[in-house]
């Protein structure tokens, strides 16, 4: 039974932590290397993470410079940002790439809001899907007589706070990247 409990809290945990990072992603008015997280470059025959093939530094608030460790593959990192379809502008300086991250709409800055909440209502989906798995998990355990129909009440009971815990965590990352979008 409390192997059942733990290993529904570090699903829960995993899944927050997942939703965390995939938010980084979401850009705001400034620079982010996280926006670029998912930027894969063609490299010797396979798609590899911009991170593995340069260097990304924060130069300003609002530029990102790109130094990639092969020079030959400039332009395929160019490329494959401009694919990404980030609303930014990327300038090639010959050995490098800054890319500027242009101030955000009003318009913009409300879409995203938009799929930030959306992205968050599916985190609370999968976390609630934990739960659900969870007591079933508990409820057979009841069943075949492993534990008692009091353990059991107390379990889901126990299982219930923990998805509140992870259910006011991904509200509290919504509202913070929410008010970070809007903040301009």
């Amino acid at each position: 039974m409390e192997n059942t409990i733990k290993e529904c809290e570090v699903k829960m945990k995993k899944s927050v932590d997942f939703f965390h990072e995939e938010i980084k992603a979401i850009r705001t008015g400034r620079a982010n290397i996280a926006v670029l997280q998912s930027v894969k470059v063609p490299y010797y025959g396979q798609m590899t993470p911009i991170n593995q093939v340069a260097s990304l530094s924060l130069i300003e608030a609002k530029t990102i410079s790109v130094k990639p460790w092969d020079k030959n593959i400039l332009s395929d990192i160019e490329k494959a940002i401009i694919t990404e379809n980030l609303g930014v502008a990327v300038v090639n300086t010959g050995d490098s790439l800054k890319i500027n991250f242009p101030e955000l709409t009003e318009e913009t800055r409300k879409e995203y809001v938009k799929k930030v909440k959306k992205m968050g209502e599916d985190a609370k989906i999968n976390i609630r899907n934990i739960r659900r798995e969870t007591n079933e998990k508990l409820k057979h355990m009841e069943k075949e007589k492993v534990i008692s129909e009091d353990d059991l009440k107390h379990s889901e009971a126990r299982v219930q706070k923990i998805t509140d815990k992870f259910i006011k965590e991904i509200d509290d990352i919504v509202k913070a990247k929410e008010q970070e979008l809007m903040t301009i």
